[in-house]
Protein backbone atom coordinates (compact mmCIF):
# COMPACT_ATOMS: atom_id res chain seq x y z
CA UNK A 1 0.00 0.00 0.00
CA UNK A 2 0.82 3.47 -0.81
CA UNK A 3 0.08 6.15 1.59
CA UNK A 4 0.63 9.92 0.79
CA UNK A 5 -0.66 12.11 3.90
CA UNK A 6 -0.53 15.87 4.38
CA UNK A 7 2.26 16.49 1.51
CA UNK A 8 3.35 19.93 0.96
CA UNK A 9 6.37 20.81 -1.28
CA UNK A 10 7.45 24.19 -2.86
CA UNK A 11 10.12 24.92 -5.35
CA UNK A 12 11.52 28.57 -4.76
CA UNK A 13 7.99 29.89 -3.35
CA UNK A 14 5.22 28.17 -5.98
CA UNK A 15 3.70 25.62 -4.02
CA UNK A 16 3.54 22.03 -6.16
CA UNK A 17 1.73 20.17 -3.70
CA UNK A 18 -0.66 21.33 -1.15
CA UNK A 19 -1.42 19.17 1.86
CA UNK A 20 -1.91 16.35 -0.33
CA UNK A 21 -3.17 13.01 0.32
CA UNK A 22 -3.88 9.72 -1.28
CA UNK A 23 -4.16 5.98 -0.99
CA UNK A 24 -3.10 3.73 -3.53
CA UNK A 25 -4.31 0.43 -2.01
CA UNK A 26 -2.06 -3.03 -2.45
CA UNK A 27 -2.46 -5.05 -5.49
CA UNK A 28 -4.24 -1.97 -6.97
CA UNK A 29 -4.25 -0.64 -10.04
CA UNK A 30 -4.56 3.27 -9.77
CA UNK A 31 -4.91 6.00 -12.09
CA UNK A 32 -3.47 9.46 -11.25
CA UNK A 33 -4.75 12.23 -13.64
CA UNK A 34 -5.08 15.67 -13.74
CA UNK A 35 -4.35 18.79 -15.82
CA UNK A 36 -0.85 19.88 -17.21
CA UNK A 37 1.48 21.35 -13.85
CA UNK A 38 -1.32 19.64 -11.58
CA UNK A 39 1.72 17.99 -10.01
CA UNK A 40 1.61 14.65 -11.16
CA UNK A 41 5.07 14.31 -11.55
CA UNK A 42 5.77 16.14 -8.34
CA UNK A 43 3.55 12.76 -6.41
CA UNK A 44 5.19 9.94 -8.60
CA UNK A 45 8.78 11.66 -7.94
CA UNK A 46 8.06 11.94 -4.04
CA UNK A 47 6.89 8.22 -3.92
CA UNK A 48 9.99 7.33 -5.51
CA UNK A 49 12.17 8.41 -3.27
CA UNK A 50 13.86 11.04 -5.28
CA UNK A 51 12.57 14.54 -3.75
CA UNK A 52 12.50 15.05 -0.31
CA UNK A 53 8.91 16.42 1.10
CA UNK A 54 9.00 19.69 2.89
CA UNK A 55 6.36 18.13 4.93
CA UNK A 56 3.83 15.60 5.84
CA UNK A 57 4.66 11.50 5.37
CA UNK A 58 5.11 9.03 2.00
CA UNK A 59 4.88 5.80 2.95
CA UNK A 60 5.41 2.11 1.15
CA UNK A 61 3.83 -0.58 3.17
CA UNK A 62 4.10 1.45 6.39
CA UNK A 63 7.71 2.30 5.70
CA UNK A 64 9.02 5.61 4.82
CA UNK A 65 10.17 6.07 1.09
CA UNK A 66 12.89 8.77 1.31
CA UNK A 67 16.52 7.78 2.56
CA UNK A 68 15.23 3.94 3.00
CA UNK A 69 16.99 2.03 0.57
CA UNK A 70 15.30 -1.24 1.78
CA UNK A 71 11.54 0.13 0.17
CA UNK A 72 13.18 1.60 -3.03
CA UNK A 73 14.45 -1.73 -3.54
CA UNK A 74 11.25 -3.35 -3.76
CA UNK A 75 9.72 -0.15 -6.30
CA UNK A 76 10.46 0.01 -10.40
CA UNK A 77 9.74 3.35 -11.71
CA UNK A 78 9.32 4.15 -15.59
CA UNK A 79 9.20 7.40 -16.46
CA UNK A 80 8.32 9.46 -19.45
CA UNK A 81 11.47 9.79 -20.76
CA UNK A 82 13.78 6.78 -20.45
CA UNK A 83 16.83 7.02 -19.49
CA UNK A 84 19.95 4.76 -19.91
CA UNK A 85 23.85 4.81 -19.44
CA UNK A 86 25.40 5.70 -22.55
CA UNK A 87 27.13 3.02 -24.16
CA UNK A 88 24.67 0.54 -22.02
CA UNK A 89 22.96 -2.42 -24.29
CA UNK A 90 20.21 -4.16 -22.90
CA UNK A 91 22.44 -7.66 -21.69
CA UNK A 92 24.06 -4.47 -19.55
CA UNK A 93 20.97 -2.76 -18.04
CA UNK A 94 19.83 -6.65 -16.70
CA UNK A 95 23.28 -7.17 -15.36
CA UNK A 96 22.98 -3.24 -13.46
CA UNK A 97 19.07 -3.97 -12.63
CA UNK A 98 19.86 -7.71 -11.33
CA UNK A 99 22.58 -5.80 -8.77
CA UNK A 100 20.33 -3.44 -8.04
CA UNK A 101 16.91 -5.40 -7.42
CA UNK A 102 17.46 -8.38 -5.12
CA UNK A 103 14.25 -10.55 -6.84
CA UNK A 104 15.46 -9.65 -10.04
CA UNK A 105 14.49 -12.96 -12.09
CA UNK A 106 17.11 -13.69 -14.99
CA UNK A 107 14.89 -16.31 -16.37
CA UNK A 108 12.42 -14.14 -16.63
CA UNK A 109 14.04 -11.43 -18.04
CA UNK A 110 15.28 -13.77 -20.79
CA UNK A 111 11.71 -14.75 -21.80
CA UNK A 112 10.63 -11.48 -21.77
CA UNK A 113 13.15 -10.47 -23.76
CA UNK A 114 12.34 -12.91 -26.60
CA UNK A 115 8.68 -12.50 -26.78
CA UNK A 116 9.58 -8.45 -27.05
CA UNK A 117 12.04 -9.55 -29.73
CA UNK A 118 14.99 -6.60 -28.55
CA UNK A 119 18.47 -7.67 -29.44
CA UNK A 120 20.10 -7.24 -26.18
CA UNK A 121 23.78 -6.66 -27.50
CA UNK A 122 22.42 -3.70 -29.18
CA UNK A 123 23.14 -0.23 -27.50
CA UNK A 124 19.86 0.78 -26.18
CA UNK A 125 20.61 4.62 -27.33
CA UNK A 126 20.06 3.05 -30.56
CA UNK A 127 16.87 2.09 -30.31
CA UNK A 128 13.66 3.66 -31.21
CA UNK A 129 11.73 5.66 -28.20
CA UNK A 130 9.19 2.39 -28.36
CA UNK A 131 11.70 -0.07 -28.28
CA UNK A 132 13.50 2.00 -25.37
CA UNK A 133 10.10 1.72 -23.72
CA UNK A 134 9.59 -2.26 -24.31
CA UNK A 135 13.46 -2.77 -22.91
CA UNK A 136 12.35 -0.72 -19.69
CA UNK A 137 9.22 -2.69 -19.00
CA UNK A 138 10.44 -5.85 -19.83
CA UNK A 139 13.13 -5.24 -17.08
CA UNK A 140 11.47 -3.77 -14.33
CA UNK A 141 8.41 -6.40 -14.27
CA UNK A 142 11.83 -8.95 -14.44
CA UNK A 143 12.71 -6.82 -11.02
CA UNK A 144 9.87 -8.22 -9.45
CA UNK A 145 8.87 -5.22 -7.82
CA UNK A 146 6.31 -4.84 -5.27
CA UNK A 147 5.13 -1.76 -6.45
CA UNK A 148 5.30 -0.13 -9.91
CA UNK A 149 5.20 3.76 -10.65
CA UNK A 150 4.32 4.40 -14.47
CA UNK A 151 4.36 7.83 -16.04
CA UNK A 152 3.18 7.88 -19.66
CA UNK A 153 4.10 4.20 -19.62
CA UNK A 154 2.61 3.01 -23.67
CA UNK A 155 3.66 6.41 -24.91
CA UNK A 156 5.87 5.90 -27.89
CA UNK A 157 4.23 2.33 -28.44
CA UNK A 158 2.31 1.05 -31.42
CA UNK A 159 -1.45 -0.23 -30.81
CA UNK A 160 -0.46 -3.73 -30.57
CA UNK A 161 2.45 -3.22 -28.19
CA UNK A 162 0.56 -1.12 -26.17
CA UNK A 163 -1.67 -4.25 -25.61
CA UNK A 164 0.95 -6.13 -25.19
CA UNK A 165 2.37 -4.28 -22.47
CA UNK A 166 -0.83 -3.90 -20.30
CA UNK A 167 -1.71 -7.44 -20.79
CA UNK A 168 1.93 -8.06 -19.20
CA UNK A 169 1.08 -5.33 -16.67
CA UNK A 170 -2.19 -6.74 -15.25
CA UNK A 171 -1.30 -10.58 -15.65
CA UNK A 172 1.94 -8.94 -12.83
CA UNK A 173 -0.96 -7.48 -10.91
CA UNK A 174 -2.91 -10.85 -10.92
CA UNK A 175 -0.01 -13.23 -10.27
CA UNK A 176 1.90 -11.53 -7.88
CA UNK A 177 -0.20 -8.97 -6.07
CA UNK A 178 1.88 -6.31 -7.52
CA UNK A 179 0.53 -2.31 -6.67
CA UNK A 180 0.70 0.00 -9.68
CA UNK A 181 0.68 3.84 -10.16
CA UNK A 182 0.15 5.17 -13.54
CA UNK A 183 -0.44 8.69 -14.60
CA UNK A 184 -1.20 9.18 -18.19
CA UNK A 185 -3.31 11.62 -19.94
CA UNK A 186 -4.84 9.09 -22.10
CA UNK A 187 -7.97 8.33 -19.97
CA UNK A 188 -9.58 5.64 -22.42
CA UNK A 189 -6.86 3.33 -22.14
CA UNK A 190 -6.75 4.02 -18.01
CA UNK A 191 -10.38 3.08 -17.75
CA UNK A 192 -9.82 0.20 -19.39
CA UNK A 193 -7.10 -1.36 -16.32
CA UNK A 194 -7.17 0.49 -13.71
CA UNK A 195 -9.53 -0.14 -10.60
CA UNK A 196 -9.12 3.08 -8.62
CA UNK A 197 -8.69 6.86 -9.65
CA UNK A 198 -7.09 10.18 -8.33
CA UNK A 199 -8.05 13.33 -9.65
CA UNK A 200 -5.40 15.78 -9.42
CA UNK A 201 -5.73 19.81 -9.55
CA UNK A 202 -3.30 22.75 -8.72
CA UNK A 203 -1.31 20.36 -5.81
CA UNK A 204 -4.47 19.18 -4.29
CA UNK A 205 -6.35 15.84 -4.37
CA UNK A 206 -9.86 16.86 -6.34
CA UNK A 207 -11.47 13.44 -5.62
CA UNK A 208 -10.35 9.92 -4.86
CA UNK A 209 -12.40 6.58 -5.50
CA UNK A 210 -13.08 3.24 -7.27
CA UNK A 211 -13.83 4.10 -10.30
CA UNK A 212 -17.40 2.28 -10.07
CA UNK A 213 -17.44 4.92 -7.58
CA UNK A 214 -16.57 7.91 -9.59
CA UNK A 215 -18.90 6.81 -12.66
CA UNK A 216 -21.82 5.99 -10.51
CA UNK A 217 -22.05 9.12 -8.87
CA UNK A 218 -21.97 11.46 -12.58
CA UNK A 219 -24.28 10.36 -14.98
CA UNK A 220 -25.18 11.78 -18.40
CA UNK A 221 -28.97 12.41 -19.50
CA UNK A 222 -30.32 12.27 -22.75
CA UNK A 223 -33.85 13.13 -22.90
CA UNK A 224 -36.67 15.20 -24.42
CA UNK A 225 -38.87 17.49 -22.06
CA UNK A 226 -42.39 17.78 -22.57
CA UNK A 227 -43.51 21.91 -23.55
CA UNK A 228 -43.67 24.07 -20.55
CA UNK A 229 -41.71 21.49 -18.05
CA UNK A 230 -38.23 22.12 -16.70
CA UNK A 231 -35.43 19.49 -15.47
CA UNK A 232 -36.22 19.17 -10.99
CA UNK A 233 -34.34 21.93 -9.00
CA UNK A 234 -33.21 19.15 -6.76
CA UNK A 235 -30.78 17.68 -9.79
CA UNK A 236 -27.48 18.81 -9.48
CA UNK A 237 -26.87 19.37 -12.77
CA UNK A 238 -22.80 19.97 -14.13
CA UNK A 239 -23.80 20.63 -17.88
CA UNK A 240 -26.63 21.26 -20.40
CA UNK A 241 -26.80 21.23 -24.09
CA UNK A 242 -29.44 20.95 -26.64
CA UNK A 243 -29.16 19.65 -30.39
CA UNK A 244 -32.45 20.03 -31.72
CA UNK A 245 -35.32 18.70 -29.16
CA UNK A 246 -32.67 16.69 -27.73
CA UNK A 247 -31.15 18.07 -24.25
CA UNK A 248 -27.72 16.48 -22.73
CA UNK A 249 -27.49 16.87 -19.07
CA UNK A 250 -24.86 15.94 -16.99
CA UNK A 251 -25.62 15.12 -13.51
CA UNK A 252 -24.19 15.01 -10.47
CA UNK A 253 -25.67 11.74 -8.41
CA UNK A 254 -26.43 7.87 -8.65
CA UNK A 255 -28.30 6.26 -11.70
CA UNK A 256 -31.28 5.35 -9.34
CA UNK A 257 -31.64 8.84 -7.97
CA UNK A 258 -31.57 11.08 -10.85
CA UNK A 259 -33.79 8.12 -12.89
CA UNK A 260 -36.16 8.27 -9.90
CA UNK A 261 -36.28 12.63 -10.37
CA UNK A 262 -36.43 12.59 -14.14
CA UNK A 263 -39.25 9.84 -13.95
CA UNK A 264 -41.60 12.57 -12.01
CA UNK A 265 -41.51 15.25 -14.35
CA UNK A 266 -42.65 12.64 -17.41
CA UNK A 267 -40.59 13.57 -19.99
CA UNK A 268 -41.43 12.35 -23.20
CA UNK A 269 -38.39 10.58 -23.71
CA UNK A 270 -35.02 9.93 -21.26
CA UNK A 271 -32.01 7.71 -21.42
CA UNK A 272 -29.12 7.59 -18.97
CA UNK A 273 -25.83 6.75 -19.63
CA UNK A 274 -22.41 6.55 -17.24
CA UNK A 275 -19.75 8.94 -18.48
CA UNK A 276 -16.07 8.05 -19.34
CA UNK A 277 -13.28 8.43 -17.41
CA UNK A 278 -12.60 11.13 -19.91
CA UNK A 279 -16.05 13.24 -19.59
CA UNK A 280 -15.86 12.57 -15.50
CA UNK A 281 -12.46 14.19 -15.84
CA UNK A 282 -13.63 17.22 -18.00
CA UNK A 283 -17.00 17.62 -15.62
CA UNK A 284 -15.59 17.14 -12.41
CA UNK A 285 -12.44 19.99 -13.41
CA UNK A 286 -15.17 21.78 -15.14
CA UNK A 287 -16.52 22.36 -11.21
CA UNK A 288 -13.54 24.49 -10.47
CA UNK A 289 -13.44 26.26 -13.45
CA UNK A 290 -10.93 24.35 -15.70
CA UNK A 291 -14.19 23.83 -18.25
CA UNK A 292 -13.73 23.57 -21.63
CA UNK A 293 -13.86 27.54 -23.15
CA UNK A 294 -15.01 28.28 -26.63
CA UNK A 295 -12.12 30.44 -28.23
CA UNK A 296 -12.76 32.75 -30.82
CA UNK A 297 -10.25 33.18 -34.00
Amino acid sequence: MIEVRNLRKTFDGFTALDDLSMTVPAGAVYGLVGPNGAGKSTVIRHITGIFRPDSGTVTVDGQPVWENPAVKSGIAYIPDDIFYFPSASLTDMARFYAGTYPSFDMSLYEELRKSFNLDPKSQLRRFSKGMQKQAAFLLAIAGRPKVLVLDEPVDGLDPVMRRQVWGLLLQDVEQRGTTVLVSSHNLRELEDVCDHVGILHKGKMLLERTLDELQDNVVKAQLVLREGTELPESLKVLHRSQVGKVETAIIRGSQEAVSAALAAVNPIFYDLVPLTLEEVFVYELGGVDYEVKNVIL
